[in-house]
């Protein structure tokens, strides 16, 4: 299956965080655009996430341990490991996520910020 990403809507995560995702039978793929200064509050979820870092610094606290992660990095973040972030610069993350965020598939996220 060939999937463009001009085709897929945007869909708000949080404040200052922007996606384009699709998902497959067993995973959710997420391109995330996040403006600088923007934060993502502490959450967690049951799904395994891998944060590939595309462009950008983001600073994030994974399990209590604050870290920066720059273009060319990935970070793993385990199934139910509180993590939470913040754009040190505008970002672009690819998040992957298995299985798939049904919530995502949904337009739903609980740790939204309006």
């Amino acid at each position: 299956m060939k999937i463009s990403l001009t085709d897929i809507p945007v869909f708000e995560i949080s404040r200052g965080f922007t996606a384009k995702m699709f998902h497959t039978e067993g995973l959710t793929l997420a391109y995330v655009d996040i403006e600088e200064g923007a934060e993502l509050p502490e959450h967690s979820h049951f799904h395994e996430q891998v944060a590939n870092m595309l462009e950008g610094e983001f600073e994030f606290v994974l399990g209590g341990e604050k870290m920066v992660l720059r273009s060319g990095e990935c970070l793993v973040i385990p199934s139910n490991v509180p993590h939470s972030g913040r754009a040190i610069t505008a970002c672009r993350i690819l998040d992957v996520f298995t299985p798939v965020r049904e919530d995502f598939r949904k337009g739903e996220v609980a740790y939204a910020v309006k």
